[in-house]
């Protein structure tokens, strides 16, 4: 048990079977705010622009959310040497400033504190498996000196490399979560999800699950096979759920990235607050009890995830003071037919229009059909030259 005044840990939640709202996405919310650059991804603003992520934190705590997810997305060193970032900020100071964002908002509120990492380029380049466990060794360290209270190893397509990083987060002694962006053709070698959530949880993860890459309904029907695989094979776990907040049921294997419209014309796919309860159910009668969201995720997302356990909660989040839950603070509304909409079964029974009349409802995703190993996927320190991106030009214009 915790001591008296302590927060409970996550372990301790989940075995009692709490329902713990994770955060959204951190990336895309900054990105489109201006804070973070579209294709690297990678998080400088936690040193750069404190103020901003620790807003975001801020405002997914109001939300609802019980955890405060470090900044730390694609914050290990090869990918930042790669990126042009060493110059300015070092792994270590970013991993740092993220941890102190995440645990001063945390202590606002009852947030516990994960310090998240996710896949390499190390790994896609075909590093060895020492090379790369060095790359997690040296995140890990910082959160250790940060004392977080549990570990994510998440965004990994491949299941191997997601096994060495738990295997590397284990030697902390701290609660582990692993979540790979897969949906139910498995990995991008083809591993199963229920293989998958098994190699993860005899490699010391407590937690499983899925994240980014696909909309809530195929990430549920992934955790669900995941789940189904643990089960059978005697083992125990606990699972979390942290899709898109796009809809994407036109999506290949690898996920929304394939997309045509990924990252800068994704907004028609966005899912609705109302989506948004129906997945929160949805995940927990499919037995997560770790409900939250990635990119696309913002705050009134989370919202919508607590506001529908709320009584499974026991409570509202501190945002629906000026909300209401379903709507009904429409029943103030000037026009009579907006008041008429002040009730939860128009909000669940409505078809949103999408306004956009020239529009296919279906995308063709690119696909290449390419993963690690692939020259294509070699990484560079190097801007991308014109000389290499006009051959991927005109591959695209040919839809190959």
């Amino acid at each position: 048990m915790a001591p008296a005044g302590a927060k409970k840990g996550i372990l301790e939640r989940l075995d009692a079977g709490e329902v713990v709202i994770g955060d959204g996405g951190f990336v895309f919310a900054l990105e489109k705010r201006g804070y973070v650059k579209a294709g690297p991804w990678t998080p400088e603003a936690a040193a750069e622009h404190p103020e901003a992520v620790r807003q975001l934190h801020r405002e997914f705590l109001r939300a609802g959310s019980n955890v405060m997810q470090t900044f730390t997305f694609y914050a290990s060193d090869d990918k930042l040497e790669n990126r042009g970032h060493t110059q300015r900020f070092t792994g270590q100071q970013i991993n740092e400033a993220a941890c102190d964002l995440a645990r001063e908002v945390a202590s606002e509120g009852d947030a516990l504190v994960a310090g998240g990492v996710s896949q390499t380029p190390s790994y896609l380049s075909c590093k060895s498996e020492d090379d790369v466990k060095t790359i997690f060794k040296k995140q890990i360290d910082v959160f250790v000196q940060k004392d977080v209270d549990f570990l994510i190893a998440e965004y990994f397509e491949h299941v191997e490399e997601a096994e060495w990083a738990v295997q590397v987060l284990k030697t902390t002694g701290k609660p582990v979560a692993a979540t790979l962006c897969i949906g139910p053709e498995g990995d991008l070698n083809g591993v199963s999800p229920g293989d998958c959530a098994v190699r993860l949880v005899k490699a010391g993860a407590q937690i499983v699950g899925i994240n980014c890459h696909f909309d809530p309904e195929t990430c549920v029907k992934t955790v669900k096979m995941m789940k189904e695989g643990v089960e059978k094979a005697g083992l125990k776990a606990h699972y979390m759920s942290q899709p898109l907040a796009y809809h994407t049921p036109d999506c290949n294997r690898q996920g929304f990235i394939d997309l045509p419209e990924f990252p800068f014309s994704l907004e028609p796919r966005i899912l609705t607050r109302w989506d948004m309860q129906k997945y929160a159910r949805e995940a927990y009668n499919a037995g997560i009890r770790y409900i939250g969201g990635c990119c696309g995720f913002e705050p009134y997302h989370i919202r919508a995830l607590a506001e529908e356990l709320a009584p499974e909660r026991g409570f509202l989040p501190a945002g629906s003071e000026k909300h209401g839950t379903w709507g009904s603070g429409l029943d103030m509304h000037t026009k009579p037919w907006v008041r008429a909409r002040a009730r939860r079964d128009y909000w669940e029974k409505l078809k949103p229009a999408s306004g956009r009349p020239f529009c296919p409802s279906m995308s063709v995703p690119d696909g290449w059909g390419i993963t690690k190993g692939h020259a294509d996927l070699m990484q560079q320190k190097e801007a991308t030259s014109q000389d290499q991106l006009k051959p991927l030009f005109d591959r695209a214009d040919k839809g190959l």
